[in-house]
């Protein structure tokens, strides 16, 4: 197994996120791995550092893959700002993410590139259809909504 970041983790203050975390770390992704018990909203575990803190942070996040890359939205469901773990990854490129038993380390980027925004946007949309919803809330606030491609380390 590949090296994991290692560290102090900080619990989410939000119950649904750590209830989510807790679940399906536990059960090595049996259970847990769906978003509001809706099965076809899959979710992968992504552990980060945090910018300020320092201290390991896990947020469950829809699951976007494609040909072994990952794909986190940072709509925060349309907020005029970005959510907390968008700084994290651009402070702290390298994340862990668990999709299933293993979890792996990976590095996030910004897609900046129009048409590979355009195709991980679509991608995006046909795994979690609110997103559709949530672009035109965050622009309608001068917010594009970043994409983080992750690769595998």
């Amino acid at each position: 197994m590949t090296d994991l970041l290692e560290g102090e983790y900080q619990p989410s203050p939000a119950d649904w996120v750590r209830n989510q975390v807790e679940l399906y770390e536990s059960t090595a992704g049996k259970e847990g791995w769906y978003l509001q018990d809706r099965k076809d909203w899959p979710i992968v575990v992504i552990t980060s550092q945090g910018a300020k803190s320092g201290k390991l942070r896990k947020n469950p996040v829809m699951r976007v893959e494609h040909d072994g890359a990952y794909l986190a939205v940072a709509s925060k469901g349309g907020a005029p700002e970005h959510p907390v773990w968008y700084h994290n990854f651009l402070a702290n490129p390298v994340v862990q993410l668990q999709d299933g038993p293993e979890p792996a380390l990976y590095r996030a980027r910004v897609i900046e590139d129009q048409t590979e925004y355009d195709e991980w946007w679509q991608r995006a949309t046909e795994v979690y259809e609110p997103y559709v919803e949530y672009k035109p809330r965050a622009e309608a606030t001068g917010r594009t909504i970043p994409l983080f491609l992750l690769e595998r380390i």
